[in-house]
């Protein structure tokens, strides 16, 4: 019941806070500025993957521990990709966009490579599965469907939703780290695991953002959009990759490395906000 009810409900709030912020206009954005955004979308929905696979092989990354990396690393940015590329002073406006866009193409695609995962990480144990219509639907249900509701609410209630997005996330944000922490205790050899997790969680996070930095300088774009697509890059929706392993696979050990990872890109999402949140207004080219 905690992780089958609970968790997703904590999701379903968590995006309807994000949904509470978006505005249509987010979603034009994508077209204003196709070669940031296009490059944000390619490096968060194909290129995190790829390397969390290639992660998994050289560190000996197996079974669920290999499929939990697979799981956040085909989640989408998530409001706290925006909250940090805010704080660092990056373009704040693409990272919604990116966010945005993202949570509503990656229902559709989660569940083709957490499937391939678990059958390529998994051949032996046939007990877990992850049919795609269901996964879908579930998904719609606990992501994009709560962020068009957001997003309505705000509509119709601008004010309203203005002072009740912080006490949503707020109280959403405390009812997941409950759950997290009663969840992921009960797994025994806790330390063990996340020994083994953390190299591939922490390489994952810094090759990503560093290739979304580099990338973004190779093709001219500005500091503030090189920051953006860094952080977009490497800060992933930590929150949904929880409800994939705990509510859809009911799996703590494969939500073991979305833990570690989501540790590790608050850590390094601070060292953006210490090195890029100082600069001055003149420098926010």
């Amino acid at each position: 019941m905690l992780k089958t009810v609970a968790l997703p409900l904590a999701l379903i709030l968590i995006m309807l806070g994000m949904g509470m912020t978006l505005r249509p206009v987010d979603f034009k954005r994508i077209i204003r500025k196709p070669k940031a955004s296009i490059l944000g979308l390619v490096l968060q929905i194909l290129l995190l993957p790829l390397i969390a696979y290639i992660l998994c092989t050289l560190f000996g990354l197996q079974g669920e521990l290999a499929v939990g990396l697979m799981v956040i690393a085909s989640c989408p940015g998530g409001a706290t990709s925006n909250m940090i590329s805010h704080l660092s002073k990056g373009d704040t406006a693409l990272s919604v966009s990116l966010t945005a866009f993202s949570s509503l193409i990656t229902p559709f695609t989660i569940p083709l490579i957490v499937g391939a995962s678990l059958s390529h990480f998994l051949e032996t144990d046939s007990t877990i599965t992850l049919p795609f219509i269901k996964t879908l639907i579930q998904l719609l249900i606990v992501s994009v469907i709560p962020i068009c509701i957001g997003m309505l609410i705000h509509k119709i209630f601008p004010e309203r939703t203005r002072k009740l997005e912080k006490p949503v996330n707020i109280m959403s944000l405390t009812f997941l780290a409950i759950i997290v922490v009663i969840a992921v205790i009960q797994e025994e050899d806790l330390l063990h695991q996340f020994s083994i997790a953390g190299p591939a969680a922490f390489s994952l996070n810094a090759i990503t953002m560093s290739i979304g930095f580099g990338l973004a300088t190779l093709i001219g774009l500005g500091l503030r959009q090189r920051i953006t697509l860094s952080i977009e890059t490497g800060i992933q929706n930590g929150t949904l990759a929880l409800a994939i392993s705990l509510g859809l696979l009911e799996n703590p050990r494969i939500a073991i490395p979305a833990v570690v990872y989501s540790l590790i890109m608050f850590i390094n999402g601070c060292v953006m906000i210490l090195v890029f949140g100082r600069r001055s207004a003149q420098s926010h080219s």
